[in-house]
Order: structure tokens, then sequence, then C-alpha cells
């Protein structure tokens, strides 16, 4: 499934050296993220979710990366999960974290982004992250 292949790109994303890396690496979870957009067509059948009126296992699995997801395009500067290109997909995640059971429990972007600030330092074999 589209997911296991989108999953490795967005860790490709903090790993990347230099401009040019980071810049495949994001082509690369843009296009596991027009693939997902296509499942999310298939399995929704024009409903809010991949399952359908209601959050299902497969909205939670990939749910628990749109935190993540918010954090990369906050720091790389970069629109991934976007209305024109992936127009169910940004449908869906707006639904998604506004739903009660997870509007309180999805983390925040900014703390987010001090945890990989640490990940990517040890990622790229650096000591301390950089400030």
């Amino acid at each position: 499934m589209a997911f296991t292949l989108w999953f490795p790109s967005m860790r490709g994303i903090a790993a990347a050296q230099g401009e040019e890396a980071t810049k495949v690496a994001i082509e690369q979870v843009a296009e596991g993220l027009a693939l997902l957009e296509d499942a999310f067509e298939k399995t929704s059948k024009g409903k809010d979710f991949f399952s359908g009126d209601k959050i299902g296992y497969l909205d939670i699995a990939f749910g628990c990366f749109l935190g993540w997801l918010r954090m990369t395009e906050k720091m790389n500067g970069v629109k991934l999960l976007d209305e024109t290109k992936t127009p169910g997909l940004a449908k869906w995640a707006h639904k998604f974290c506004a739903d009660a059971a997870v509007k309180y429990v999805m983390p925040e972007t900014e703390k987010l982004a001090e945890v990989a600030k640490i990940i990517t330092a040890k990622l790229r074999g650096a000591g301390a992250p950089p400030k």
C-alpha cells in the first residue's frame, strides 16, 4: 500500500543533507501523498474518512503522522498536503483533526519541531541540536 512507501520518504527529509537531497526527499513525499490521495478516493467513496462516515483504523494509522507532516511542512517551508494537489486528503486532514476524539490529542507543531531538531541532529550524526 501507498502508506508503507510514504513513511520512509518522510524520514528521508529529516535525514537529507544539502538542499538538493532535501528537494528530492520532498518530491518523494509528494509522490507518496498523490498515491494516498488516490487510495483515499477509492476507499472513502466520497465520504469524509477512509472508512466512510466515521474514523476507522486507516484514518488513525495515517492520522498519527499528521502532526509530523505539518511540522515537516513548517520546518522546510513547503506545503505537502496541498488543497490543489491532494484535495481529498487536505479535506480529510481538516475533518480528522476537528473530530472530538482527535482535536485534544493532536500534538502541537511547535513541540514536534523541538523534538525533530534533536532527531535530525542524531540522524545527521551531529552532537547537540541546532538552536
